[in-house]
């Protein structure tokens, strides 16, 4: 069957297309794309070839994935149902994740509609909210997963590093769970988005002193989600003993961080990636709920056929830019 999506081509190239895709199976849904939410950082790893698979780096000598249907995440409507599926119907209001792909140099990707689901994929959207929040699930997933993994207590003090859309959503978890936080990043006015705690600019490297002061006794929780080893080496620094340290950035071929340094405190190691069906039923629920804020995140939309222009503004920053939805024109 045909359908329409977001390709990188090559290196920086952005192509909307059509595309081939596998019949549906009796164990699969069709989708019907409504808005579909770009995933900043790692599409755009992709779109500049630093990658090859999730969370694989690309290094001299590995093909670049191209061509390759960007994404994983997108709302939708039911379109069509498999025999095998007897728990959703044609007319829902689902999340999906990825689509099956022909002809690409991955069979699967997120910005493609009709999308040909595992229904594994696939979650029914709560009736009362607007499906546009639940959008970018796997993405506010990950900031889910990094705010729940610490142990704390109320009042233990969390350093997030990173004003981006993961960092945002693990500074909104860790102060639901009671944590003082401080979030740190480069841009005022991301920063200005988090209401729950602290906020403190990056620039100068003043930001370290300042974090020292608020948290004598040292933070429980550090948190990078901007994939650098010097800034997880300098957060070691900041932190109490038995306290958790937690890796949800991308650090391409240099990601080989040093053990020894985090035994003298007996530190707690979480490395976050990816997602299950557990994990997004969870972060639905506070997306649902309130607890997590998605919709005040987003800051511009595309027709999905301007899909090039949206990541020329990703990708330059030309002016102030956060979540990124791309409406398929279909409601």
């Amino acid at each position: 069957m045909k359908a329409k999506a977001v390709v990188f081509t090559d290196r920086n190239t952005v192509s909307f297309q059509e595309v081939d895709c596998p019949d549906p199976a009796a164990d699969q849904v069709l989708v019907r794309v409504t808005h579909s939410w770009i995933s900043n950082g790692t599409e755009g790893s992709y779109l500049r070839g630093e990658r090859v698979d999730g969370d694989t780096p690309w290094r001299p000598g590995d093909p670049h994935p191209f061509p390759i249907v960007a994404g994983y995440q997108k709302v939708g409507i039911v379109e069509w149902v498999g025999a095998e599926v007897d728990d959703l119907k044609v007319g829902d209001r689902v999340f999906a994740s990825i689509g099956k792909i022909d002809g690409m140099f991955e069979p699967r990707g997120g910005h493609v509609s009709p999308s040909v689901c595992p229904r594994a994929a696939v979650l029914k959207l709560p009736e009362g909210v607007d499906p546009l929040a639940f959008s970018g699930l796997v993405l506010t997933q990950v900031g889910y997963n990094a705010g729940i993994r610490p142990r704390l207590k109320p009042g233990d003090g969390a350093i997030v590093v990173g004003d981006g859309l993961v960092g945002q959503w693990t500074a909104q978890m860790l102060a639901s769970r009671g944590a003082k936080v401080v979030l740190v990043g480069r841009h005022a006015d991301r920063l200005a988005y988090f209401k729950q705690g602290v906020t403190l600019l990056e620039a100068g490297g003043k930001w370290v002193e300042e974090v020292a002061k608020l948290f004598p006794e040292g933070a429980q929780v550090a948190v990078d989600t901007v994939g650098s080893i010097e800034l997880m080496d300098r957060l070691q620094g900041l932190l109490r003993r038995f306290a958790h340290l937690v890796s949800a950035g991308f650090y391409g071929p240099d990601d080989q961080l040093q053990l020894q340094p985090p035994r003298y405190k007996e530190l707690c190691i979480d490395l976050v990636s990816g997602a299950t069906p557990e994990r997004l039923a969870e972060t639905m629920e506070l997306v649902a709920n309130g607890t997590l804020d998605t919709l005040s995140l987003i800051t511009h939309r595309f027709p999905v056929d301007k899909a090039a222009e949206a990541w020329k503004l990703i990708e330059t920053k030309s002016e102030p830019v956060m979540g990124v939805i791309l409406d398929w024109g279909v409601e």
